[in-house]
């Protein structure tokens, strides 16, 4: 589906880039500030992927990268059709659903959460804690993005969900929250 010979181009020499559909628009329109952020998301996870090393989560995160790229491409394709086809690349209702059915198996095994918690732990879950965080942002960048280009409700309802599933996942590493780093109300006064 996709091959590169060349990495330049020089057509966003102008300020601008391409879009699925072949248009092009300004590379900080608010539909690319959004495709920037889940990259950054996705970067973020591939180095909390380092940190954790093989195994189940490492296998769920992969699997998460590969879905953050098809909602890159989602976000990129202008227009109301939410269809996915053999061309266009679309989150469906599935890949949200998975998340929920991977957030339920991991939180069974934790205990009720007894106060916020503080972003660290084990250097696994700390990095993935980032992650979050930019996911977070990629959400509310998406969201804003939404109010004046359309976009698929299913890829925004991914990147809610996904926060969700990185915060479970965090506490799944950190010894199934025994490691979790509670938030102490004031605490340094």
């Amino acid at each position: 589906m996709v091959r590169l010979n060349k990495i330049y181009t020089r057509t966003g020499d102008d300020g601008t880039t391409g879009l699925v559909d072949g248009s092009r628009t300004a590379k900080h329109d608010p539909r690319m500030q959004a495709i920037g952020d889940v990259d950054e998301a996705n970067s973020a996870i591939g180095v909390a992927v380092t940190a954790i090393g093989a195994g189940d989560h490492a296998t769920m995160l992969r699997r998460i990268q590969n879905d953050l790229f098809d909602l890159g491409a989602d976000l990129a394709t202008p227009g109301e059709d939410f269809t996915p086809g053999e061309m266009t690349l679309r989150i469906v209702p599935a890949q949200v659903a998975r998340l929920e059915a991977e957030i339920d198996a991991m939180n069974a095994g934790l205990e009720p959460l007894r106060s916020f918690i503080l972003p660290g732990g084990n250097p696994g879950a700390a990095a993935l804690h980032l992650a979050r965080a930019i996911t977070r942002r990629a959400e509310r960048t998406a969201v804003a993005a939404a109010q004046s280009v359309s976009f698929n409700p299913q890829a925004l309802a991914y990147l809610n969900r996904l926060s969700d599933h990185l915060f479970v996942m965090c506490r799944a590493l950190n010894a199934a929250g025994e490691g979790d780093i509670l938030w102490v109300p004031g605490a340094s006064r």
